[in-house]
Order: C-alpha cells, then sequence, then structure tokens
C-alpha cells in the first residue's frame, strides 16, 4: 500500500499507471467486438467441449469463443518473435544484427518481426475459421465475407502488437506479458461466478482445500521463479597503466527455472494437437482409423492418469531441451576466462565449462520436477475432486511472472525518484 501511495502522489508515475490502465481496457473492449457475420451463439457449445480451442480461448481471454477481431490474441506477434529468434540460430547476419549491433541492431530486428506479423495473422485467422466451417460451427463464407473477416483479425492482431508496445515504453513493465496477463485474468471473474452459481454447501472443505491449494501454488511458483544457485566468480586485478583493474569477487547467478513457462507450452502443444487430430479422424467412415483415433482420442482425455502422467514427462524433458538452448556452459566459460575471471577451486576454461554443465544438470532437475507437478495440478485436482482447477499450470506461471517483473519495474521507478 506505501508502494501504491507514493505512486499516485507522484504525478508523473500515476499518469503512466492510469495510461496503461486504459490501454488495457481498450484491449478488453475490443476483444468483445465480433467479427462482421458471425453468430457467436453457435460457438459457446463447441468451445466448452473441445479442450484445444477452450485452451487457447483461456489465453486470448475468451476473444477466440466469441470470434472477436482480437480472436488471435497476441499470438502471431509472438510466434514471429520465436520464428525470428530461431532463425538466428541458422542465419549468422541476424545473430550479428540481434546480439552485436547494439539498440539499433535490436529495432532493425524487431521491425522485421512485426512486418512477419502481418502473414502469421492471415494465415491462422484463415485456418481457425476455415476450421470451425468444418466443424460446420460456421456457415460457409463468400470471398467477400472471407475478405472482411480476414482483413478484420489481421487489422486486430496489429492494434494490439501496437498498444503492447505502447505500454511498453512507459517502463512499467513488458506490455505484451500485461496485455496476456490481462486475457487470463479475465477469465477469472466467470469461473468464480460459475462456482458461485453452481456452488453446494456440502462442497464447503472441498472449495476451502482448493484455496489452500491454490495459495501454496502461487507462493511456490514465486518461490521457484526467484530462486537461483549463486556460483562465486572471482577476477585477477589487472595493472593499466597508471590504473589498476579487477580484483573484485562476484557471482554468477543460475536461476532454478531458466525455461519460464516455455516447457509448457511445448508439452501442451504436444499433447492437444494429437487429440484434437483424433477427435476428426474418429468421424470417418474408415473402421480402423476410427478405432485408432478413438483409443489415441481416449487416452490424450485431460481427465486420464495416463495424459497427467505423459504430460509430467514431457514437461521435465522439454525444461532440459530448452535450458540447454537458452544457457550454454561453454560459452560462459569462455566469456569470464576473457576478462580475467575464475571460480574458486575450477580451472579456467573446459574445467569451468564442465563444472556450470554439472551444476546445470542438477539445477534444472528441481526446476524441471517443479514444472511438472505445476502443469499436472489441475488435472490431478479435477480427478479428485471433480472441480475444475482455476489455479495450476501455464496460467499461474504468467500471471506470477508478470506480477513479478512489474514489482521490479515500480521499485525501480521509485528509487530513481527518491535519487
Amino acid at each position: 500500500m506505501n508502494k501504491l501511495i507514493q505512486i499516485f502522489k507522484r504525478p508523473e508515475l500515476r499518469n503512466k499507471v492510469l495510461f496503461i490502465l486504459a490501454l488495457l481496457a481498450v484491449y478488453r473492449l475490443v476483444a468483445n467486438i465480433p467479427i462482421p457475420g458471425i453468430d457467436t451463439s453457435q460457438l459457446r457449445s463447441f468451445f466448452a467441449n473441445n479442450q484445444f480451442f477452450g485452451l487457447l480461448s483461456a489465453f486470448t481471454g475468451g476473444s477466440l469463443a466469441q470470434l472477436s477481431i482480437a480472436m488471435l490474441g497476441l499470438g502471431p506477434y509472438i510466434t514471429g518473435s520465436i520464428i525470428m529468434q530461431l532463425l538466428t540460430m541458422i542465419f549468422p547476419k541476424l545473430e550479428q544484427m540481434y546480439k552485436y549491433e547494439g539498440e539499433a541492431g535490436r529495432m532493425k530486428f524487431n521491425q522485421y518481426s512485426r512486418y512477419l506479423t502481418v502473414p502469421l495473422a492471415a494465415l491462422q485467422g484463415y485456418s481457425f475459421l476455415f476450421l470451425l466451417q468444418r466443424q460446420q460451427v460456421l456457415q460457409p463464407f463468400s470471398p467477400f465475407e472471407w475478405l472482411t473477416a480476414v482483413s478484420a483479425v489481421v487489422a486486430g492482431s496489429i492494434f494490439l502488437m501496437w498498444l503492447g508496445e505502447l505500454i511498453t515504453e512507459k517502463n512499467m513493465g513488458n506490455g505484451v506479458s500485461l496485455m496476456i496477463l490481462a486475457g487470463i485474468v479475465a477469465g477469472f471473474p466467470a469461473w468464480f461466478q460459475q462456482k458461485a452459481f453452481t456452488y453446494d454447501p456440502s462442497q464447503f472443505f472441498t472449495f476451502l482445500i482448493l484455496g489452500v491449494v491454490s495459495l501454496i501454488v502461487v507462493v511456490g511458483v514465486v518461490y521457484i521463479t526467484e530462486a537461483q544457485r549463486n556460483i562465486p566468480v572471482n577476477y585477477a586485478r589487472q595493472v593499466r597503466g597508471m590504473r589498476m583493474y579487477g580484483g573484485v569477487s562476484t557471482y554468477l547467478p543460475m536461476r532454478i527455472n531458466n525455461a519460464g513457462v516455455m516447457p509448457i507450452i511445448f508439452a501442451l502443444s504436444l499433447l492437444l494437437f494429437p487429440g484434437f487430430v483424433a477427435s476428426i479422424l474418429a468421424r470417418t467412415q474408415v473402421p480402423v482409423i476410427s478405432n485408432i483415433a478413438t483409443s489415441v482420442s481416449a487416452f490424450l482425455q485431460p481427465a486420464s492418469w495416463g495424459y497427467a502422467l505423459l504430460y509430467f514427462i514431457l514437461v521435465v524433458v522439454f525444461t532440459y531441451f530448452y535450458t540447454a538452448v537458452t544457457f550454454d556452459p561453454k560459452s560462459i566459460s569462455e566469456n569470464i576466462q576473457k576478462r580475467g575471471g575464475y571460480i574458486p577451486g575450477i580451472r579456467p576454461g573446459g574445467m569451468t565449462a564442465q563444472f556450470l554443465h554439472y551444476l546445470l544438470n542438477r539445477i534444472t532437475l528441481v526446476g524441471a520436477i517443479f514444472l511438472g507437478i505445476i502443469a499436472v495440478l489441475p488435472n490431478v485436482v479435477q480427478k479428485s475432486t471433480a472441480i475444475d482447477f482455476a489455479i495450476g499450470g501455464t496460467s499461474v506461471l504468467i500471471v506470477v511472472s508478470v506480477a513479478l517483473e512489474i514489482m521490479k519495474q515500480i521499485n525501480a521507478q521509485l528509487a530513481m525518484y527518491e535519487y
């Protein structure tokens, strides 16, 4: 409360907060404007019974279920950014632009991501609408209706991308992350309203236990998100001219959860898409294909224990994979050696890289198991209590991570004013 009072006492910070809140209100307004020619009443049962699209709709704050002009949310922009990041591993010129050309290079790199957002939004919007038509949820479109619908979807995605960048410019948190958080949190009131209408007094202790588990999950996510292993690094003294440099001791932070939320997203994509395809193939007239698809669809039902076990294993595997991509012990050891540093008791160079790799594997194991537990917790709770769990998985990781980042940005802004 003290920090909030300080923010609203300072006109510049107060104006920034009010500006961001106004843009988030605009985002929620746009998320409820349907595409021209769409009857939203036919969509509710489809999204209620299909987990793949239900999950996607949750990340867009319900925009996809309503087929609003913001139905794709920030998905195309995020996809474009990820593709550009992966392309830096293939094309050295892109890597040099992003890593070694400073702020100008990063601005140019981000501009390419924006350009890539347009065709991705058109492709994703057309694919979603075409798939819904194949499922007989939507009526067939005329060519002009196709052009109108896809143009509205692309315009909505670009508009949201612009809103996100306006929010980022205020230095009160990342705009894209804030809008994703707003989309997730927007679904919580509907969940609570539904539970209030269907409340049974005999379930009081069940809901009490759910509340306690929710609190434990949030505390655990905060703890693991902020946890890190500090590896001491000493720098040798160097004499240059009449001055002496170095001779200091610092530490190299190694986070327990280097991968963030990406392993859960990868695992969900790998699990949900085959289940969705199997549910479509189960309707075919070929008996062999229909029986195989029915068996696969039954195994990949979120309520089954087999699904939860497979989900946990995939999250652990993808955590190791993504950590290996983002944290390179060899390059870090080379950078430490070039700057005249060393880890006490470890020889610089190859021995340091081997030591960092050893520590990374042990630390990542803790983070991977924790991510796996958080991912399958909603499934386990729903299986045990027959109540769907609002807190868990990707949503809580995103919400808590963004909240922690906003707190750090606000503390930094207040510290500047105090100085």
